[in-house]
């Protein structure tokens, strides 16, 4: 095997534990049909870590120790719990004069979950003999979207090549099932294989020269309580019957496409559905034929419907032919605007998909206004696990925090408490198909993400999408321990490490939401003008006294969007959070901020204290050499290394910009270039 497995790495445990864990692990009875997946981790386990093989039986025993493994129907034991569709029980007790570890739950993937969650929890250090947990997940959608090409390639991918396609097939073999594995670990039930894009020949794969090795794929997948969806080109029929219309009010455009769901789902019974990037950045919609985004999702929708899919529809709709020269448009009111007006249009099996943020995904944005805005339609939260614009997995920046600061989010829009986490989980406005979808950073490096600390970012996507109300501190502590084993040194060293990268990164890059000051196309470097004269709506307009976008009620009117308070708060450049200033306000370079420090010199003073971090980074993982295995070290080290010249340069190229713009020097003396 030519690549490792992140955090499912068993290693061998320590001799006492192992020798507890013998008496249990040495017979384990399964009480499920077709249990081979069950088997297979478990054995996997007890040979690496414990250092037995355990023995399989399809009955109850009479045996002093052993592990039950069961849905709850076929137990015997009778228990009262409602677990759902996803929810699972681990629980050690006595019952027929033996010890039993019990995992149960009311469908096959539920045990799955169970299984996979049993073995964290022992690895972790937690007590088998006391065991008690009951687990369910709090949003019913928990999804990666995949931005890869059937030429093998990756649209913002940094870790390698597809581990989905090469040469327009799709690869199937161990490393799909190691995949399957790794995201059932973490909770992971939806997987769409496929850029967003749909070009070229992309557009194909809905059709039948794709879709007996889709079967295939997903029968994988099905095994480990993972659905595959694809995204779809909505001129599908255009493209692949001929029609002169893609019309979504058109009948014939209607039967195409409930002909084509018939035919995938008799080839994938439990398909998932379609996600759809319509009238966004030149992919074709339901716009160029007069209709609007409810009108093509909903036609979409009832196709699926009869099977059980459900379309996942893109609120990344914005004007991307925008003149630089055009004050009134603001991209960041795009989305609000686009669908706020069609709130309780859409069918019930059409979930709106919406970026944390009204941008693209910048180190800070503020929490999108969609959510609370909508408050009769499905909603998932969309977040990118993927680092383009924070580093592209050379710069180590852990999101979770971000993340985090989201879900925490209190959108006040059934008052105080509404938080985004409360929205995506359906209880604040009793929506059922609600979630979250991770724009993934997986390819087919040896370690999966390119940089192997970015393994944490996957892990903590899929925690939080499983649980919203998990502590961040406790998600990282999970991963290091199960990525590096209990060494103190490591936790404490690669904790640090984490939890202060993605404010280390802000700093040296674009602090108080500033965003976009990137090379164009590739968007890694620093550019300060790279996007200020384009088509794309994404400036900041700096002359020689101030900079920043006015998006209050004085200006675009962007803050309107939100509910009170928030729209009272970001209207006030004395209230707003100096974390999105440059968002919400045009702001002089000579403002005090809080700090009593004028905005300029703190721009100056954030990108030297940025670069000082990274080098206390790469000194707190140089102190982890022959405490981590040899050849993450290394890897991790050169891009360290790599981070802290890059780091340099955004230092340096903003400074000397802001620095040449308006000819204030740096309060403290330090090199700034003329």
């Amino acid at each position: 095997m030519d690549y490792r497995m992140c955090w499912l790495e068993y290693r061998g445990l320590p001799a006492d534990v192992a020798k507890k864990l013998k008496d249990w692990f040495s017979s384990v009875s399964i009480l499920e049909p077709g249990s081979s997946v069950l088997k297979d981790e478990i054995r996997r386990f007890s040979e690496r870590s414990i250092g037995i093989t355990p023995g399989f039986y399809s009955r109850p025993l009479k045996k002093e120790k052993y592990i039950m493994v069961g849905r709850l129907e076929s137990l015997p034991i009778k228990f009262d719990e409602n677990l759902g569709e996803e929810g699972f029980m681990l629980r050690t007790l006595e019952w027929n004069g033996s010890k039993i570890l019990l995992v149960t739950g009311e469908t096959k993937k539920a045990l799955v979950y169970g299984i996979f969650d049993l073995m964290k929890i022992i690895r972790l250090g937690e007590d088998i003999e006391k065991m008690n947990v009951l687990e369910k997940p709090k949003a019913k959608f928990r999804m990666l979207n995949h931005c890869d090409n059937l030429d093998g390639t990756i649209e913002r991918g940094y870790a390698g090549n597809s581990i989905f396609f090469k040469d327009n097939r799709i690869i199937i073999n161990q490393r799909t099932k190691d995949y399957a594995r790794l995201l059932a670990s973490i909770g992971i039930n939806g997987v769409v294989i496929n850029n967003v894009n749909v070009k070229k020949r992309e557009v194909y794969l809905i059709d039948s020269i794709y879709l007996k090795r889709l079967k295939k794929l997903a029968d994988i997948f099905r095994e480990y309580g993972i659905k595959i969806y694809l995204s779809i080109n909505f001129a599908s029929p255009v493209y692949l019957r001929g029609l002169d219309t893609a019309d979504p009010l058109d009948e014939r455009v209607a039967h195409w496409w409930r002909e084509k769901a018939r035919e995938i789902y008799d080839h994938i019974p439990d398909f998932g559905g379609f996600l759809v990037k319509a009238d966004s950045e030149f992919n074709p919609g339901p716009h160029m034929f007069g209709r609007t985004h409810a009108e093509g999702a909903n036609m979409l929708a009832r196709a699926l419907a009869p099977f059980g899919g459900v379309v996942i529809w893109r609120a990344f709709v914005y004007n991307c032919l925008q003149d630089w020269r055009d004050y009134k448009t603001d991209r960041a009111k795009a989305a609000y605007d686009n669908f706020k007006p069609l709130d309780g249009q859409f069918d019930d099996n059409v979930i709106i998909q919406i970026k944390y943020g009204p941008m693209d995904f910048q180190v800070r944005e503020p929490v999108n206004p969609l959510f609370g805005g909508m408050e009769r339609t499905n909603q998932i939260l969309e977040l990118q696990i993927t680092q383009e614009y924070t580093g592209q997995q050379i710069h180590l920046c852990f999101l979770g925090n971000l993340w985090k600061e989201i879900l925490e989010f209190d959108t006040f829009a059934k008052g105080e408490g509404s938080y985004v986490k409360r929205i995506v989980d359906g209880t604040l406005f009793d929506r059922k198909n609600n979630g979250f979808a991770g724009v993934s950073n997986v390819g087919d490096s040896v370690n999966w993400t390119g940089h192997d600390l970015a393994q944490a970012n996957l892990y903590a996507f899929g925690r939080l999408a499983w649980n919203p109300d998990e502590e961040i501190e406790r998600i990282v502590e999970e991963w290091i321990k199960l990525t590096f084993g209990d060494d103190e040194k490591v936790l404490e060293n690669v904790s640090y490490m984490l939890m202060k990268s993605h404010r280390t990164y802000e700093k040296y890059t674009t602090p108080f939401g500033l965003g976009w000051m990137v090379n164009p196309g590739h968007h890694y470097g620093p550019n300060p003008e790279g996007y200020e004269y384009s088509k794309w709506g994404t400036y900041h307009r700096a002359n020689w006294e101030a900079i920043g976008v006015d998006r209050t009620s004085r200006g675009t009117g962007y803050t309107l969007q939100y509910h009170s308070p928030w729209k009272e708060i970001y209207d006030d450049i004395n209230t707003c959070p100096e974390d999105l200033l440059l968002f919400f306000h045009r702001v002089r370079y000579d403002h005090r901020l809080k700090s009593g420090k004028t905005l300029l010199q703190t721009i100056y003073d954030l990108h030297f204290e940025g670069v000082e971090e990274v080098e206390e980074f790469i000194k707190k993982w140089e102190e982890l050499k022959d405490r981590v295995p040899p050849d993450i070290f290394e890897r991790v080290k050169e891009r360290l290394h790599m981070q802290l010249e890059h780091a340099k340069e955004w230092r340096d190229v903003i400074n000397t910009y802001f620095y040449r713009r308006t000819g204030i020097p740096d309060e403290k003396g330090r090199k700034i270039y003329p």
